[in-house]
């Protein structure tokens, strides 16, 4: 497993070894110890799975407030996204910058996501499963987030007709977010 660190402190590209023969592939999705060598939460609680259809699916950008906040190690099994994390740690020298990079079943990377960050993601293929495991249990009453499409932020997304849920649509801009994270 090849940890990469990134230039957000905390945020790690995941490239696990992938070893393939006239059968498929193995690989490990996660191992405890590498994650504790370096500094990673081990203690997972919870994994989620996601199904998206369509190009252009959008989900987020969501995160969970104190005291439920979440890291998540998060990664791709059908199809590719634009993953993209916002920064959201006052004091961060990332602070409010974000980082995107393409997750996808071809290039089996994972990304590993500190607590403070909002995270959402757009899918570029036609069908889309999505994985994540978490350290902190889903808590309806913590959830937030920050607009997809937030003028501050100007993420590029490949798409100008996205598809997103209700709830994503109403979440508030970034000017309108108080983040309760410290770096």
């Amino acid at each position: 497993m090849n940890l990469i660190e990134t230039e957000f402190p905390g945020l790690m590209v995941i490239e696990p070894k992938v070893f393939r023969d006239d059968r498929g592939f193995f690989l490990e999705s996660f191992n405890k110890e590498v994650f504790a060598e370096n500094g990673l939460p081990t203690d997972f609680v919870q994994d989620n799975h996601a199904y998206s259809s369509g190009i252009g699916v959008i989900r987020g950008l969501h995160l969970q407030m104190p005291p439920h906040a979440q890291a998540k190690l998060v990664w791709v099994t059908r199809g590719a996204v634009n993953d993209v994390v916002v920064d959201l740690r006052k004091g961060s020298p990332t602070y409010l910058r974000l980082f995107k990079i393409e997750l996808s079943a071809e290039n089996f990377r994972r990304l590993f996501i500190p607590k403070g960050f909002a995270h959402g993601y757009e899918t570029l293929t036609e069908e889309c499963e999505f994985m994540y495991k978490v350290d902190s249990g889903y808590a309806p009453g913590s959830e937030d987030g920050v607009r997809w499409d937030d003028p501050d932020l100007a993420i590029d997304w490949n798409t100008s007709n996205p598809v997103l849920s209700d709830k994503d649509r109403v979440l508030p801009s970034l000017a309108q977010f108080e983040s309760p994270f410290d770096f």
